[in-house]
């Protein structure tokens, strides 16, 4: 079954939208936010809960499944999701992002790019073509080229090379994709990464040369790496103008509510972020009047939920006093309670999205909760 995407409906007043992609292993209603199961797992969380708590898809990296568990051991399962137990769709990024920000002896080449393994030590080389054999084993429904991601600041003479070099393996990636059939018996979606840093001119240079590819999808990358929320937005919305209007818009690494609202309102489709996750393993939660750190010592007696307008299992069963001395403790129960009321919240927020577009009434809600996060928690 090909994955398709279809857009249902429309906000008047700005580019959000919603629609639905359909996969071999279920369909997914954008806006959608992905949680990030980097090495086959979302850190501390079971598929169950995940599914309970409303996620349509999980996200593995390519770096690091390649190393481990290694894609034979994937492949011998079935697949990602099959390994994992995950009754959904999955994505595998190229790992290009973790190949630029985690290693430093990388060397990039017309070829690929070469990096020592920060599991062994153990010198790597991945190419378009190899990235592409390897989430071929791994079998996601959604399947990224290999790109440069560039830092910031950058020179524009950097970037400019790097948008360049990613249109090449772009190009090299399509045609491998087009010339070899899935492992698996389900299609596999051809994903590429719109790179150029904080320069217009850039981006819409790699717009240009990848829509030549006809890919399944969009991906915009080289973002939430150290620019200014300003600069983000503005890139965001620049990149939703130009891209072709028919096909999924994927903002990865990004981000908080708020960067995600902004991104929505400009017509972005999906999300990925290992933010919730993360955030929440460190006493941080994403509520509906604002950021709670459980940590504080205001929380020691508070009797009442996490988030009060939230009905995930945390915040039924648990109050803060509670998830406060988990947290100080560092209870493992504590970081699973406040990274399921995190990835709750995250999913919960696109429904809520998808709901007001398709009520009309998309900015009137964004600001409603935007002043409720203002609030004091």
């Amino acid at each position: 079954m090909s994955l398709f995407f279809k857009i249902q409906n429309r906000d008047e007043d700005t580019s959000a939208r919603t629609g639905i992609i359909h996969t071999a292993h279920g369909d997914i209603e954008t806006p959608a936010f992905i949680p990030v199961g980097t090495i086959a797992t979302v850190k501390t969380l079971s598929p169950l809960e995940l599914k309970e708590s409303g996620a349509q898809v999980v996200l593995g990296n390519t770096y690091h499944l390649y190393q481990q568990p290694g894609i034979e051991v994937i492949g011998a399962a079935g697949g990602l999701a099959r390994f994992m137990s995950w009754d959904g769709p999955t994505v595998t990024d190229s790992g290009g992002f973790q190949i630029f920000s985690l290693s430093t002896t990388r060397k990039v080449s017309e070829e690929g790019v070469s990096f020592r393994s920060v599991y062994d030590g153990a010198m790597l080389k991945l190419t378009p073509e190899s990235v592409l054999e390897i989430q071929r084993k791994i079998g996601a429904d959604f399947i990224y080229a290999l790109d440069e991601c560039t830092p910031y600041p950058c020179e524009h003479s950097d970037v400019a090379r790097a948008v360049a070099l990613t249109s090449r393996w772009a190009s090299r990636f399509i045609e491998a994709w087009k010339g070899t059939t899935e492992l698996s018996d389900w299609f596999q979606a051809a994903i590429l990464v719109v790179q150029g840093g904080v320069y217009e001119e850039l981006r819409k240079e790699s717009i240009e040369q990848l829509a030549e590819l006809s890919p399944t999808g969009f991906a915009i990358g080289g973002l939430s790496v150290g620019e200014p929320q300003a600069e983000m937005i503005k890139i965001t919305g620049y990149c939703c103008e130009l891209l072709p209007d028919d096909k999924p818009r994927h903002l990865m690494g990004v981000g908080t509510p708020a960067d995600m609202l902004y991104a929505i309102e400009s017509g972005v489709d999906l999300f990925d972020c290992v933010m919730p996750t993360r955030n929440g393993r460190n006493g941080q939660a994403f509520t509906s009047n604002g950021i709670v750190n459980i940590r504080n010592a205001k929380y020691i007696l508070d009797q009442e939920p996490l988030d009060t307008n939230c009905d995930c299992y945390t915040c039924r069963s648990f109050t803060r006093s509670y998830l406060h001395h988990l947290t100080v403790a560092g209870e493992l129960l504590g970081l699973r309670l406040m990274s399921l009321h995190n990835i709750a919240y995250y999913l919960n927020l696109m429904k809520e999205a998808r709901i007001a577009i398709c009520e009309g009434r998309f900015i009137l809600w964004k600001r409603h909760t935007e002043d409720a996060w203002r609030e004091d928690t």
